[in-house]
């Protein structure tokens, strides 16, 4: 199922499609660099996205050149987790939503990201929304506000 990049599976032992990601992350990293250019600094830049769009935002926001404002990754998991290197990366905020009830991307998969994250980064909130699917609720869009706030006073 292509979309940013080819979903083989959510399953964790089946090989992720690391050119594909590689390839739409660094479609992202030109344009945050184009928008650097523009005269937007790094740090005003919040990067977001729900399913494969947050699963791309995660990898983007820790692999870039340069400190975002944020990151928010909404409904997804961390792309490639074994090949970042988290050195440095603890300034990086990130906040990471999931509905309980994700029949798409399961809980258990943003599960185990926050689980990863929460030993690297300290700036890193999991929220999780009890009887959510694979969709937003208020509640969450509160929480992403909150975290824009917080990030871009």
């Amino acid at each position: 199922m292509p979309s940013w990049f080819d979903l083989r599976s959510l399953d964790i032992t089946i090989p992720e499609d690391e050119e594909g990601i590689k390839t739409a992350a660094q479609s992202i990293h030109s344009l945050i660099q184009q928008e650097i250019s523009n005269g937007i600094p790094a740090e005003r830049i919040v990067l977001g996205g729900f399913s494969q769009g947050g699963a791309l935002s995660l990898y983007v926001g820790l692999t870039g050149d340069v400190k975002l404002g944020g990151v928010i990754a909404l409904s997804s998991w961390l792309p490639l987790h074994q090949k970042i290197q988290y050195e440095g990366l603890n300034k990086v905020s990130v906040l990471q939503c999931h509905g309980e009830s994700d029949p798409m991307v399961q809980y258990a998969f943003g599960s185990l990201s926050s689980k990863l994250l929460k030993k690297h980064l300290s700036n890193y909130d999991f929220k999780s929304y009890s009887g959510l699917g694979h969709s937003s609720c208020p509640e969450e869009l509160e929480d992403v506000k909150k975290f824009i706030v917080k990030v871009l006073p």
